[in-house]
């Protein structure tokens, strides 16, 4: 089979294909993450990132691929989540840029788009690193541009830029040292090799009977309609049982050694842990939707039957206390913006309290596991209700979507680069509301310097990372970034990380207990710490956030 002419059609299967592939393999993907924590998330980033631009594609009947593709880099650009895929997002941006005036595609056409795709991607990223997604698609946009000399089947031009990225996928571990360690390729190439395979079969026809259309549309409604059954009976958040709406799809079958999946079990299990349960499922997939007051027992027990493709946790206690409140404020709400107002990014309920004490505006949630989007960013902008706002990410992840929202939004919006948790507390500490934009920026970013950020996880997998042996379900003491403790004891890892945070300048720790954390636990880790310094002082406060039992900052 031969294809001279990329016509609409053929661009939406290539779309449709891709989406498929790249939502098939997200949690593969994610399994490349080199820490071995379970907040890797490449995966799930870069799929929900495509799935919003395929989206748009799949709607539209436009017969110009140009208008196709347009919609595809507004789709993947509103709906970017992490590092990876806001660099997805420029990537097809570039692309997309490219086609834009074309009807249909030659050959030729399709390699200098992926050429400039790759120059946009490089120029959206301050300092790009080589051995990561940008290598990849730069190889593999070398590979189309030299077939495109000899042929004129985009079919053959396609199939070269799969072997290049591939070729670049195989070489990533030369170039960052991290991974050769760890021994894995680099996530977001990996992602992107499988987006590109998916082109691939969709120009051929090769297992286009295989594409998948999302369809989440009888799902959706089911969901929204038990929301609105419920809605005037939950008015009053304290009548919330089940706080959590909770929602996920498994891949039946995919992983080692998964239980066989029985529709009546797999229903009445979740029953029990809540309510408003929905499950749909056919032969490959399972979607659950239930309000529980446990969102991890219910991943947990997804994870039993298949690899997780999709997970999703609202706060309905957080949202409904939103929704009250603008209720009875609207009366009283300035017609007028006001001059300044910060949104901070955080999961957990304590923390967001903890921010809001600190004088944060709004609080979108989000964080580990949960990259927002940059439409999600926005939105909280908006929600802020400020000429100026400030955006604090609290996850190095999140700068990008952070950096693309502050660019299209219609207001003044400066990020302050806070990495983690800690950062971003202390950051409001230099926050002034009286001072302008620029100021409080600088302000805030000096005073974020002054902490020492820890969080306690535990290893999802055997590994060794600087010289540091790592077993599946160790407990590890994480120091700015960095894994420098391993504990089978979970109070021993925390209680030893604080000690390495320690200097002869310390003053105050701050020990925030997560979901999975435990007060007293927390208490004998504080009276361990201060039996050796009595001088030091201990603040203790409950984050209720995921994946982390104790986050800790030393100042």
């Amino acid at each position: 089979m031969e294809v001279t002419e990329i016509n609409a059609g053929k661009f939406q299967d290539m779309i449709r294909v891709a989406a498929h592939r790249i939502n098939k393999n997200a949690e593969f993907v994610n399994s490349l993450n080199v820490f071995p924590v379970p907040d890797g998330d490449t995966g799930t980033n870069m799929n929900l990132t495509f799935q919003s631009g395929a989206k748009a594609v799949l709607e539209n009947d436009a017969d110009h691929v140009g208008e196709l593709a347009k919609g595809l880099g507004k789709g993947l650009l509103m709906g970017a989540r992490g590092n990876s895929g806001v660099i997805s997002s420029q990537l097809f941006r570039g692309f997309a840029k490219f086609v834009e005036p074309k009807q249909t595609l030659t050959a030729q056409d399709l390699a200098d788009a992926f050429a400039a795709g790759v120059e946009t991607a490089y120029k959206a990223v301050m300092k790009p690193v080589e051995g990561t997604i940008l290598t990849v698609a730069r190889e593999g946009a070398k590979a189309g541009l030299k077939a495109a000399t000899d042929t004129d089947d985009a079919i053959v031009v396609m199939s070269a830029v799969v072997k290049g990225a591939k070729r670049a996928l195989a070489k990533t571990p030369d170039l960052l040292p991290v991974l050769k360690e760890v021994g894995v390729v680099d996530s977001g190439g990996q992602g992107l090799v499988f987006i590109y395979e998916g082109f691939r079969e969709g120009l051929s026809g090769e297992n286009i009977s295989d594409a998948y259309v999302p369809d989440e549309a009888e799902m959706n409604e089911m969901v929204n309609a038990t929301h609105r059954q419920g809605a005037q009976s939950q008015l009053n958040p304290e009548d919330i049982v089940y706080g959590y709406c909770t929602e996920m799809m498994v891949a039946l079958g995919q992983g080692d050694g998964k239980k066989p999946f029985d529709y009546e079990t797999f229903r009445h299990y979740l029953d029990d842990l809540g309510d408003s349960t929905l499950v749909v499922a056919d032969d490959e997939v399972v979607k659950v939707h239930v309000h529980t007051e446990h969102p991890g027992t219910v991943f947990r027990y997804g994870q039993q039957f298949g690899n997780l493709m999709k997970i999703k946790v609202d706060n309905m206690r957080l949202q409904h206390e939103s929704i009250i409140e603008r209720d009875e404020e609207a009366a009283d709400l300035p017609v007028e913006q006001a001059e300044i107002g910060v949104v901070s990014i955080a999961a957990g309920d304590g923390l967001a309290e903890l921010f809001k004490s600190l004088g944060v505006t709004y609080v979108l949630n989000g964080g580990q596991t949960m990259n927002p989007s940059t439409n999600d960013i926005l939105d909280a902008v908006k929600r802020a209700n400020a000429k100026n706002v400030l955006v604090l990410p609290n996850n190095s992840n999140i700068f990008m979507a952070a950096d693309a929202a502050a660019k299209a939004a219609d207001v003044n919006v400066e990020v302050v680069r806070s990495r983690t948790i800690s950062q971003g507390l202390t950051a409001l500490l230099g926050y002034n509301p009286d001072a302008d934009l620029a100021e409080n920026q600088a302000e805030m970013s000096e005073a974020m310097q002054n902490v020492v950020s820890g969080s306690v996880t535990q290893a999802i997998r055997d590994t060794t990372l600087d010289g540091l042996e790592i077993h599946d379900g160790d407990w590890m003491g994480i120091i700015d970034g960095d894994i420098k403790i391993t504990n089978p004891d979970r109070q021993a890892a925390a209680i030893a990380m604080i000690q390495a945070m320690l200097s002869d300048d310390s003053e105050i720790i701050t020990l925030i207990i997560g979901e999975d954390g435990s007060e007293d636990e927390a208490n004998a880790i504080a009276d361990a710490i201060t039996a050796d310094n009595d001088d030091l002082e201990v603040e203790i406060h409950h984050g209720d956030q995921p994946v982390y039992p104790y986050l800790v900052s030393v100042e």
